[in-house]
């Protein structure tokens, strides 16, 4: 059987606005970890998306700003869709996989870069 937990970049990164939930979710990953070596016969694995367009979105203030921010400097140079986020969730969840513990980043790579963006 499988556990698969929604996260996100706030559990790694600072994202403004995000200063209770991005603790929330880092939590929340390493219960991910801890549930994947208590439950060996279990998969148990996250997902963290980049920030998704969705009605609860709306609440989290500048929200546009960071989708805007986050879509320059990602290398696929765009942000995440919701069914790619469920695709992704439907293939960590499948008996096709390996893998538990882990926390799986579909954010178009934004995860990966540091520093200023590059028209800074």
């Amino acid at each position: 059987s499988s556990l698969t937990a929604l996260s996100y970049l706030g559990a790694v990164r600072a994202v403004p606005n995000y200063n209770v939930m991005g603790p929330a979710k880092a939590s929340l990953e390493g219960l991910v970890r801890g549930l994947a070596l208590e439950m060996p016969s279990h998969r148990v694995n996250a997902v963290s998306a980049g920030p998704i367009n969705t009605l609860a979105a709306r609440g989290i203030s500048g929200f546009s700003q960071i989708r805007s921010e986050m879509e320059e400097r990602a290398p696929l140079k765009r942000n995440v869709t919701a069914t790619e986020v469920a695709d992704t969730v439907r293939f960590v969840a499948s008996e096709a996989t390996g893998m538990t513990g882990q926390t799986i980043y579909v954010d178009a790579g934004y995860g990966i870069s540091a520093g200023p963006s590059s028209n800074a």
